[in-house]
């Protein structure tokens, strides 16, 4: 079975063992998986890996338990993989009569009324406004089991096709991050501040596809002022991110401002897609040659060939139906700028050969098949 030498790579698909590795294939064939066999072998592999590697009783236990976490966050929101969603953060020591929770609230219902879904952390405070204004048929919850206690809020109750509890924080911010496609933080505490900065490490490294992420105060607030500035005079200044990078998120105090952020950002981009080294950006309206040359003027840096160009349908994406209804614009991108990709995106929402309205984003169900 596997060694503990890590020098030694990983064998994949296979254990190396003859024997169980039949005895896995045997398994697929009596579980009969209707796709995704080859994602399940590896599953497999690696859980004969663990039986057999030097991984303790509790390494073990942590396995088992974020791996069934996970099994049951995929089944709650799996009914609503078609609908988009957005993801809201905040303290759970918020009170009803707080402003902020009233602009969480009110956030919330603009974008239901929209068509979106709420995802929150199930919790009280900043969660229970979302739900509220979202209401129970347009939210979800991830909820974290903690020492003391935190049980779903009232209005959400322990719904088993609405909310999902966790033990872990990690496989949480899995869930609460991988379905949304944007994102708004509210004034929090360490678990506010932690998952905006996982956000932003996420946009910044390109472990995330590219979306909207808003910080949202109260009018007249300074919540995510004094953030910012720390952001700006002590982490930036010294040349620890990118001067671009605050171009990943908007920090704002009107709800209508945010919502339109979020709306916005998908008015004409749709997605991207890696072929090989090059990044194929969807669009809703097809640049014109005009534009194309504005956009080769004032991207060409973010190109490690210095070229943005239009592009038909590249044959992996006809292999897989994938949107080939879409324009392309195609660039080798540098992918030390996601900063300036988002200024590119929002250029592209910004040509007049745009949509005039704004339109729903892909779905979780079209892009987890291009994963």
């Amino acid at each position: 079975m596997t060694s503990s030498n890590p020098d030694l790579k990983p064998r994949g698909r296979d254990t190396g063992d003859p024997a169980i590795d039949q005895a896995i294939r045997n398994l697929l064939d009596t579980l009969r998986p209707p796709r995704y066999r080859d994602q399940l072998q590896e599953l497999l592999v690696s859980v004969a890996d663990l039986a057999h590697g030097p991984a303790s009783r509790l390494d073990v236990k942590i396995a088992n338990a974020a791996l069934r976490e996970m099994v049951q966050a995929f089944e709650v929101f799996a009914p609503f993989r078609h609908a988009p969603k957005m993801t809201m953060f905040g303290s759970a020591r918020t009170s009803p009569e707080d402003p902020v929770y009233a602009q969480a609230r009110d956030l919330a219902k603009r974008m239901a009324d929209e068509g979106w879904l709420v995802v929150t952390g199930a919790g009280p405070g900043i969660m229970a406004a979302g739900f509220e204004g979202a209401g129970r048929e347009r939210s979800l919850g991830v909820n974290i089991r903690l020492p003391f206690e935190q049980a779903a809020n009232a209005l959400l109750g322990d719904d088993p096709t609405r909310v999902v509890e966790m033990r872990y924080f990690f496989t949480r911010k899995l869930m609460l991050m991988k379905e949304s496609a944007g994102f708004v933080c509210l004034p929090g505490g360490f678990g506010t501040l932690d998952e905006a900065f996982e956000l932003l490490t996420l946009l910044q490294t390109g472990k995330a596809e590219p979306a909207p992420l808003v910080f949202l105060n109260l009018p007249g607030g300074t919540y995510w002022q004094g953030w910012e500035t720390f952001v700006r005079e002590e982490v930036a200044a010294r040349g620890l991110i990118d001067d671009a990078d605050e171009y990943l998120y908007l920090v704002t105090d009107d709800a209508n401002h945010a919502a339109e952020e979020l709306l916005g950002f998908y008015r004409n981009y749709h997605s991207r897609r890696w072929v090989g080294d090059l990044m194929v950006i969807r669009v809703k309206g097809e640049p014109s040659d005009q534009e194309i040359s504005e956009l080769q003027e004032r991207f060409a840096d973010i190109s490690t060939d210095g070229v943005v160009r239009r592009t038909r349908p590249m044959p992996v994406e006809k292999q897989h139906d994938d949107n080939l209804n879409l324009p392309r614009i195609a660039l080798r991108f540098d992918r030390h700028q996601h900063g300036r990709l988002r200024l590119l995106i929002d250029a592209l929402n910004d040509l007049p050969s745009a949509p005039a309205e704004t339109t729903r984003p892909p779905t979780t169900a079209e892009e987890d098949e291009k994963a």
